[in-house]
């Protein structure tokens, strides 16, 4: 099965194995008219994980990597195929963020192999019809042996991906690709002349949004909560559907970011896209850290001098209540209601409810 759509973040299906294609709105009404889609046989770059990631990194920084190396024009006419024993440890959902993020790389697509994950999600969300089909024809799902034994045989491009070797990433300001690992963070606001006060963070969107993300951002919340510590910037939550939205309110996720001061937004693009009320939009340079997929100029506010840097949901959540671009959770503390300093626990999620 194929899929198109006319959002350019359709490809996102790939984490569950399909091959979606985010194209034109004409040519998708043309197509669900009977007509033909047609597209330049792309050229495909087999992108292949090693190992695994080590705890507190998250699959948006395997995204964030892949561009680092490529460019935001690296995929153009390519369909990004995910291979390698690392693939086997990432769950659904983290493979939909970095399908969902093949949009920055200019891909045509991207997509992950039909493995025993994609078989457990379908079956615990009601979709065993689907399992039956595809176990008839799993093989077919995947790359074969001998592409696995001499990848560069067979792939017009091969990168290989040393999971255990991420660490979190920031990228940014202006550009998904400008790639900066965390720790380089204290030493990088010096040097670039970055804005080190945080003035807004954001996350959730289509990017970011599965119950896995949302259950490891409000990890983090709780922590805050449990301390008595408070987030240092406004903070906004964009959930990426109703469902999404519903399945937080039912297991209380929603009332832990709300406790915490959290806005929680309408379940829409919102301000990945410019659209929110941002009150008091400074007329200056200013810094914004969000779990959302762009941040080029001007997208997220209409400000030119909002440097807005991408992260995953659970280190921005982190950098919410450090408050500051050079604070590393994964390093730094935070002060407590007691006054004692504190150092946030690495966050824990749920692949599903």
């Amino acid at each position: 099965e194929t899929l198109i759509g006319s959002d350019s973040h359709t490809p996102t299906a790939g984490g569950i194995g399909m091959l979606a294609f985010g194209a034109g709105g004409m040519d998708v009404a043309v197509a669900m008219g009977g007509g033909a889609y047609y597209l330049a046989c792309p050229r495909v770059v087999g992108v292949r994980l090693h190992g695994k990631l080590s705890y507190g990194v998250a699959a948006k920084d395997i995204i964030l990597e892949v561009l680092r190396r490529l460019t935001v024009k690296g995929g153009v006419g390519k369909v990004m195929e995910y291979i390698g024993d690392g693939v086997k440890t990432l769950s659904v959902p983290e493979r939909a963020t970095i399908t969902n993020m093949g949009a920055e790389l200019g891909a045509t697509s991207s997509v992950f192999p039909y493995d025993s994950h994609m078989m457990d999600y379908l079956r615990k969300t009601g979709r065993e019809e689907i399992v039956l089909m595809a176990n008839k024809i799993a093989g077919d799902l995947r790359a074969d042996k001998a592409v696995y034994e001499n990848p560069s045989k067979f792939y017009d491009q091969v990168i290989t991906i040393d999971l255990s070797t991420l660490e979190p990433q920031v990228s940014g300001p202006f550009s998904p690709d400008a790639d900066m690992n965390l720790s380089e963070m204290k030493e990088n606001v010096k040097k670039k002349g970055l804005s080190d006060k945080i003035e807004a963070v954001l996350i959730g969107s289509c990017t970011n949004s599965s119950y896995e993300d949302i259950s490891r951002a409000a990890s983090i919340a709780q922590q805050a909560l449990d301390h008595g510590i408070s987030v240092k910037c406004p903070m906004f939550l964009s959930p990426g559907s109703n469902l999404v939205k519903a399945t937080m309110d039912r297991d209380g996720l929603t009332q832990v970011f709300q406790k915490l001061g959290v806005t929680v937004l309408a379940n829409a693009c919102g301000p990945c896209v410019g659209m929110w009320n941002r009150k008091n939009n400074p007329k200056r340079k200013n810094t914004i850290v969000h779990g959302f997929n762009r941040n080029f100029r001007k997208r997220n506010d209409g400000n030119p001098l909002t440097e807005a840097f991408l992260v995953s949901p659970d280190i921005a959540v982190a950098y919410a209540l450090g408050g500051r671009l050079s604070f590393n959770p994964m390093t730094d503390t935070v002060t407590g209601k007691d006054g004692k300093a504190v150092k946030l626990e690495v966050p824990h999620g749920n692949e599903l409810p």
